[in-house]
């Protein structure tokens, strides 16, 4: 299985850390939100793909003395056109039959994505109290994605798309629209896949989204070891 690491964004909620340094290698715990990243992933993966665009050299730097993976290459993301261009921008550069896709700036649990590895393809979600913020996920009793609704008008705790998904290699040959902010979306692939077959919906117990100063000064707190366990 290979795993591909969307790390092309601007991270402008960070600034100015971000000025110098790309948003996946800001510290935590003195080490960067990539390695923590690339310490979760698990055992059927033996190969990364990252993809890269603002101080991408960083990042290149970063791979290259990095011990979890031997096996990596990056993808440069020339004109960044949303999640959907950054993930089919991979597709000659994946070797698996299924590869995870992971947000390079979030935390996801080591166990939650072993779980996800284990569908045939999926998605982690999480429960969230303002569901106007985030892309919210119904599921149907068998666990299987029934629909993905953005930033819903509803109120209360709903289970949240969290970046995390699991494609089968059929998923790079969806033709994906484009979306009113002028983007390619993820997320229409997860529509797609999901209108054909079962796409299983996976409920993490750790994420931790970096979005601003004070989220990732939260996890600077934590005892990540045990939390992303």
């Amino acid at each position: 299985m290979d795993a591909i690491i969307l790390a092309a964004g601007l991270g402008t909620r960070l600034r100015p850390h971000t000025l110098t340094t790309p948003k996946p290698l800001l510290p935590i715990r003195s080490r960067p939100i990539l390695d923590w990243t690339f310490a979760a992933l698990p055992k059927p993966v033996s190969r990364v793909v990252v993809v890269t665009h603002y101080l991408a050299e960083q990042i290149e730097a970063y791979l290259k003395r990095q011990t979890h993976f031997p096996d990596w290459v990056t993808v440069f993301q020339k004109t960044p056109r949303g999640t959907g261009d950054a993930f089919k921008s991979c597709r000659d550069a994946v070797e698996a039959d299924r590869c995870l896709v992971l947000n390079g700036d979030d935390l996801y649990g080591a166990s939650d994505l072993a779980r996800l590895a284990e569908k045939p393809m999926g998605m982690l979600v999480h429960a969230v109290d303002e569901p106007r913020k985030f892309g919210i996920v119904f599921s149907r009793p068998d666990g299987t994605l029934e629909k993905l609704v953005e930033k819903p008008d509803l109120t209360g705790r709903q289970m949240a798309n969290i970046g995390a998904y699991l494609f089968p290699r059929e998923a790079f040959e969806i033709d994906l629209p484009l979306s009113p902010r002028g983007e390619y979306e993820i997320t229409d692939a997860v529509s797609a896949l999901a209108s054909r077959q079962p796409f299983y919906t996976v409920e993490a117990h750790a994420w931790l989204p970096i979005g601003d100063e004070a989220a990732w000064r939260r996890a600077e707190e934590l005892d990540l070891e045990t939390v992303l366990s």
